[in-house]
């Protein structure tokens, strides 16, 4: 009889597009671990399930987002907001209810506008968040527990140290916590430093990570590359030219992925005009996607530039294999960029795509390690333009990149990868053991 290790796996997501995580459940159910992944629901999407089974040993739970009371508030505030009679009639009652019994009305006032209208909310449903994760987590019996960066290594971190006996607890830092976008507040590197310290094992994407956070807290963490599937030239094709209404023989010059702040896109559109041809065809969605779309109309290229919402992520290397080359061209804005080895650049590789890219080292090491691309300064358009002008001028180079990077995904994949992955658990598995 088989013996199985109970993983239970948190993510601050709603599992809908996270590729890496994907693939550590199933690499882990696929050897001889049985796998629940806790993540978040998403009210907006109906057909979202809050349980899902992916295999036999590998199971989805999504929490709700939102605490009851906030969401029958929210409910209430909408339908009065929508209706007029509804609005008279609550006002109505709420000036009755101030008349007669002032100290409840006021207190339930107070209550709501709090939930609805505060910045305190944000804190309400994170908390809440994290309080049904930390009960689905100690719901059940598990050996091992996995925190996916560290917005959910507190759940991590009390659903299996807050007990007689103690469970291990992975840490598994996709990103640099203490020095990236949107966590500038000195609370995120505090509580970090006093988390890691109760941890069993800690991840990292790559060896210039590791490198940093040995200097940061004196010791070197395991390293999983973020690599994709291998993929092959069987995998079919999305005709991206005729959904943009292009020519046959238009080149596409692609940027896929999230389109947020500090990846360098702005500067990719100011050097989109400098472009010899090709057509600047952006797949995705994020904050300052108005930005760059009201950059392009004021520039007057928006027969150069094109923009299309992001894809799911099982369908998207059937719209990169349409590329002439794509873009990896993220800005210095924090050592967490700097030290990115970015999973585009591998979904670019595995298309065969040849790669515009930053000059930071674990890009650079890649790129000009495996002739894979050419290398820019991200933050100058003018580099942009003399990088994507030279692939465009040299067919020959151009093809010789693009066979380059059909060989290098042999080595940078997931197939290979996983076994560092698996590595890391076989250290705690012996003594974690289940009758299936």
């Amino acid at each position: 009889m088989m013996m199985r290790t109970k993983v239970c796996m948190f993510v601050w997501n709603h599992f809908t597009n996270d590729a890496r995580v994907m693939r550590e459940c199933t690499a882990l159910s696929e050897d001889i671990y049985d796998v629940d992944l806790i993540c978040i629901d998403d009210p907006k999407n109906p057909d979202l399930k809050t349980f899902e089974e992916y295999n036999q040993h590998f199971r989805v739970h999504r929490v709700k987002r939102y605490p009851d009371s906030m969401m029958f508030l929210q409910k209430v505030y909408k339908s009065l907001r929508q209706s007029k009679p509804l609005l008279l009639l609550a006002c109505l009652l709420w000036l009755l209810g101030i008349y007669f019994l002032p100290i409840p009305v006021i207190l339930c006032t107070f209550f709501a506008f709090v939930v609805l209208k505060t910045k305190l909310n944000t804190a309400i449903v994170r908390g809440s968040i994290i309080l049904r994760m930390i009960l689905k987590g100690v719901n059940k019996k598990y050996d091992i527990y996995h925190s996916n960066d560290l917005n959910t290594l507190p759940q991590g971190y009390i659903c299996s140290k807050f007990r007689l006996k103690k469970k291990k607890l992975i840490y598994d830092s996709h990103e640099v916590q203490t020095s990236r976008t949107g966590y500038d507040s000195s609370f995120y590197g505090k509580m970090e430093a006093f988390l890691i310290k109760k941890i069993d094992a800690m991840i990292v994407e790559n060896h210039t990570r590791a490198k940093y956070n040995e200097e940061l807290y004196g010791f070197y963490p395991y390293v999983v590359h973020n690599y994709p599937f291998k993929q092959t030239e069987s995998i079919e094709k999305v005709d991206l030219r005729k959904l943009l209404n292009l020519s046959e023989n238009e080149k596409i010059l692609l940027y896929q992925g999230g389109i947020q702040t500090g990846r360098g896109l702005e500067n990719l559109v100011k050097a989109a005009p400098k472009f010899n041809e090709g057509t600047l065809v952006f797949i995705g969605d994020g904050r300052i996607k108005p930005d760059l779309e009201k950059m392009v109309g004021e520039l007057g290229i928006g027969d150069r530039v094109k923009f299309l919402p992001k894809v799911p992520l099982a369908d998207l290397p059937k719209y990169t294999r349409n590329a002439y080359l794509g873009f990896q061209v993220l800005n210095n804005v924090c050592f967490n960029h700097y030290s990115a080895s970015s999973n585009k650049l591998f979904e670019y590789m595995m298309a065969g795509v040849p790669v515009v890219a930053c000059n930071f080292p674990e890009i650079k090491r890649v790129v000009e390690g495996e002739g894979t691309g050419v290398i820019v300064d991200s933050h100058d358009s003018d580099s942009i333009a003399e990088g994507v002008n030279k692939l465009l001028s040299d067919p020959g180079l151009r093809e010789e990149l693009s066979k380059n990077s059909l060989r290098a995904r042999d080595l940078y994949n997931w197939e290979q990868e996983k076994t560092a992955f698996l590595t890391v658990y076989s250290k705690f598995n012996t003594d974690h053991l289940m009758c299936e």
